[in-house]
């Protein structure tokens, strides 16, 4: 029997397991993948308090020695497929393994959405990216084109522009969504193009990418655009599929929370990108993690002086 079991190992899931072990709590991390989640892709990170300048992968591993060296128990590729949650004692399933526990922490991040194109799917890997840092290398002294207009999509332009010999910036509408400080540098980048009102409509390559047929929203005309890579930066949904119609959510599937991270079910909490929040950043999941992690102790503590 666990006192928590915490679903996803992004910073919101190490920062909740970091407080439970260090408040004696017995505890486990489950993640279905490697530890890290979208952090891991970020080449540079300079907005994080405390540090000038970090990779992802470096802050992650950092988060890891520590929460491991606090008493964390961490199951990477452990995926979770269901929860059972009637009565004091739930269950966390996943693969075989079954994990019962007194309180859960949610925190399983988003993922990137895609374009929803004729054969997107069939060219990821073979040009078509959802990783910039991941995948820039392939791409030196060639052009890419990375589609979106907010954070992700700039930082993800900057950073290609470091390989590739050209990058297109296709947005849909006239004036971007990212940070002034971003925008700043790459309307000074002179490897950056930006395609302002062009949608994506068309992939075309025979075993590899090797154009696009992009639509001026404005005019309605179609142009041929050849690049050799595309990435896809137009935005995140959340992990919570499994978790449809047992909590509140709002439209695109994201936990409802208070204050103190507990979710529509008393013991349940949601910490992170999960969450409906305002802001998504690591160190707003950082917040929540510890949060939550404090809420499911003070739960654990009241349940038991009740019975």
């Amino acid at each position: 029997m666990y006192d928590v079991v915490i679903v996803g190992g992004g910073p919101a899931g190490l920062s909740a397991g970091i407080y439970c072990a260090r408040a004696r709590l017995k505890t486990v991390l489950l993640e279905g993948a490697n530890l890290g989640g979208q952090v891991t892709t970020t080449d540079k990170i300079e907005n994080y308090p405390g540090f000038i300048e970090i990779s992802g992968m470096e802050l992650i591993g950092n988060m890891e020695k520590q929460a491991r060296r606090s008493g964390l128990e961490i199951k990477t590729f452990t995926k979770v497929h269901k929860l059972t949650l009637e009565g004091p004692n739930r269950k966390v399933c996943a693969g075989d393994d079954i994990y019962p526990c007194k309180t859960i922490i949610l925190a399983g991040g988003q993922k990137r959405s895609g374009l929803n194109l004729a054969g997107e799917d069939g060219f990821i890997g073979k040009g078509v990216s959802y990783c910039a840092v991941c995948d820039a290398n392939f791409f030196k002294e060639k052009r890419v084109a990375v589609v979106g207009g907010g954070d992700t999509a700039i930082e993800d332009a900057n950073y290609l522009s470091k390989f590739a010999s050209k990058v297109f910036v296709i947005h849909r509408r006239s004036e971007l969504r990212a940070t002034k400080i971003l925008q700043e540098s790459a309307f000074c980048n002179n490897k950056i193009s930006i395609l302002w009102n062009h949608t994506v409509e068309e992939i075309i390559g025979n075993n590899h990418l090797e154009s696009m047929i992009i639509k001026d929203v404005k005019t309605g005309e179609n142009t041929k655009l050849e690049v050799d890579g595309l990435f896809v930066a137009i935005g995140s949904h959340p992990h919570t599929d499994i978790f449809k119609n047992i909590f509140a959510m709002d439209e695109q599937g994201y936990i409802k929370v208070d204050d103190k991270m507990r979710t529509s079910i008393p013991g349940i909490f949601a910490a992170g990108d999960i969450r409906l929040t305002p802001l998504r950043q690591i160190a707003t999941a950082v917040g929540d993690g510890a949060i939550a992690a404090i809420s499911a102790e003070r739960y654990i503590n009241e349940t038991a002086s009740i019975c």
